[in-house]
């Protein structure tokens, strides 16, 4: 029954369902985990990095986080060809509302501008859902710290920790348990937890991740830092002495 309807974003099944929205979200849960968890005093973001090859060159820029504007950045996880139409999007509706009213776009409206935008493309023939989800990290001087997660059928949901991606389920169990309000460095080490307990039975490693968080300086402007290799491992290093001081006693 469900080819009859799986070919088009339209068309309603009998049952109620788009297959082919459907279908979009399935792709995400095959995709790179990606992991943000809302701190105290900022947010982390955590992605799995898929080397496919060694003979790769390494990129020269992040292929999982983007920065959208001074206060807000997003991590990806899916087709990264489709996030980049829907990343230019933001970016140019945060330049727009800056120049027009003279201060930053709240998060959820912009956050709420890319999922009117995605669901668009499940309303109209000729069309297919971008295969693409986000979390979306943020601050502004209403809300203070906000994460938000989107998906291609246009949803998208305000979290304090969640995971996307694949293997997402049991990241959320490890968050339901262990999240209770972390420092940013507890927050990285939490993450850090997440994506070992995500990835395909292998441990993580800095070469199979990227952390990146966002704090406030002392200006009270927002800082978008990606740790770096050096300081990626200090947490891997320090998850693993707790992991191990856990087994011991």
């Amino acid at each position: 029954m469900a080819r009859r309807y799986d070919s088009s974003t339209t068309t309603f099944s009998p049952e109620g369902r788009l297959h082919q929205v459907e279908y979009a979200i399935e792709a995400i849960n095959n995709a790179g985990t990606c992991v943000g968890i809302l701190a105290k005093d900022g947010i982390v973001m955590a992605s799995e990095s898929r080397i496919t090859t060694g003979l790769l060159a390494p990129a020269k820029n992040s292929e999982k986080t983007y920065k959208l504007s001074s206060h807000a950045a997003c991590n990806v996880a899916g087709l990264t060809a489709d996030a980049n139409i829907l990343i230019d999007q933001a970016r140019l509706r945060a330049g727009r509302y800056l120049y027009e009213y003279q201060e930053a776009i709240p998060i959820e409206l912009l956050v709420e501008f890319v999922c009117n935008y995605k669901q668009s493309y499940t309303q109209y023939g000729g069309l297919r859902p971008f295969g693409v989800a986000f979390l979306f990290a943020g601050y502004d001087e209403y809300h203070g710290f906000q994460l938000y997660q989107s998906d291609p059928s246009g949803n998208y949901s305000g979290w304090k920790a969640t995971v996307i991606g694949a293997n997402n389920q049991a990241g959320k169990s490890l968050l339901k348990t262990e999240y209770e309000e972390p420092s940013v460095e507890e927050a990285l080490q939490l993450a850090v937890k997440v994506l070992n307990k995500t990835m395909d039975g292998t441990a993580a490693s800095t070469e199979k991740m990227e952390l990146f968080k966002m704090t406030l300086d002392k200006n009270g402007e927002c800082v978008h830092h990606i740790l770096t290799k050096e300081e990626a491992q200090a947490v891997v290093d320090a998850v693993a002495a707790e992991s191990k001081t856990d087994t011991d006693s």
